[in-house]
């Protein structure tokens, strides 16, 4: 049986945007057109689901997840979050969900996170008992204790993020709003990030809703996918049909040292980037061990990088009409 904790129903966010004009109009007579974020989206999401929420830069991510939690109100539609109107900010809505925005901190920079964890605790009124062992749980997963007393602003983008996400969880929130959770960290704590945010989604049930431009972020953390373009959903379904098409295919980053020709690149693989000294190919997965054992054969490689097919050419290839 489902049970929708979010629950979306035609909702629309517009801007209101100048018109470009002569000095004179702009001054005396602007002009202004509606730009659509948001454009009549509707959408459920069940208790405990872990769901991704992609598209392009400026495609609405961003601003579905800010009317969600309460920052911006929406300019039409339905919006129910456990209940409540997010944008009424009522002390009992803000107590059952979190946030994390990669590209804004929630922790206060001249505070240590112990610091900020006391207050917190304050705020949301968090027992001692499981203040404690909550803060000694989390923290011991994410391997920050030694970060713990040392100031906000003197933490690394990974130790802070690590810390924020610690923070957005101590009240043990039934939702947790994760906007670019690791975007600008290294490797090290991306892999980080995505096993805790994993490990503590399945052990707690925890709902999570993510937007990521990281590929790897959306295929560790999230078993659903909703696919935004221009403000309106373009596809809502499972991760393996998102990556259905493109599981026989890889991205190869050849690093060459001396000059190829794309004629002779392209006997191994579709180009789809080219750069001084550098080729980006498309090839076949299973055909993967002879074409790399080909390449190194025949061309002046310096290094090969595999990748996956790229987030922005799944989703390019939906927005064109190919099958995705």
């Amino acid at each position: 049986m489902n049970h929708p904790i979010i629950k979306i129903d035609r909702l629309q966010k517009d801007y209101s945007v100048k018109i470009k004009q002569s000095f004179w109009k702009n001054a005396f007579f602007p002009k202004y057109k509606a730009i659509s974020a948001v454009n009549d989206i509707s959408f459920y999401i069940d208790r405990g689901e872990s769901v991704a929420l992609l598209g392009p830069n400026g495609a609405g991510k961003t601003t579905t997840m800010k009317m969600l939690s309460g920052l911006l109100y929406p300019t039409s539609g339905k919006v129910d979050v456990l209940g409540f109107f997010p944008f009424d900010r009522k002390n009992e809505y803000l107590k059952r969900i979190g946030l994390v925005m990669g590209n804004r901190s929630g922790l206060a920079w001249d505070l240590t996170p112990n610091q900020n964890f006391e207050l917190a605790k304050k705020i949301y009124g968090i027992s001692d008992h499981d203040f404690l062992e909550r803060v000694g749980r989390l923290t011991e997963m994410l391997d920050v204790e030694k970060f713990l007393d040392k100031q906000v602003r003197k933490l690394s983008l990974g130790e802070r993020m690590k810390l924020e996400l610690v923070a957005s969880l101590l009240h043990n929130p039934e939702i947790l709003f994760l906007d670019e959770p690791t975007i600008g960290l290294d490797i090290i704590s991306k892999q980080r990030i995505r096993s805790f945010l994993r490990d503590i989604q399945r052990e707690s049930r925890i709902t999570l809703l993510l937007t990521s431009h990281d590929m790897d972020d959306v295929e560790k953390v999230s078993d659903r996918v909703i696919v935004i373009n221009h403000g309106q959903i373009v596809f809502d379904d499972s991760m393996p049909k998102l990556l259905r098409n493109y599981q026989d295919k890889k991205y190869l980053t050849l690093v060459l040292t001396e000059t190829v020709t794309s004629k002779v690149i392209e006997k191994f693989g579709k180009i789809v980037d080219k750069k001084p000294l550098s080729y980006t190919i498309e090839i076949s997965k299973s055909g993967q061990s002879k074409t790399i054992a080909d390449i190194m054969e025949n061309l002046p490689v310096d290094d090969i990088d595999i990748i996956h097919v790229p987030l922005e050419e799944i989703i390019a290839d939906m927005f064109t009409g190919k099958p995705s």
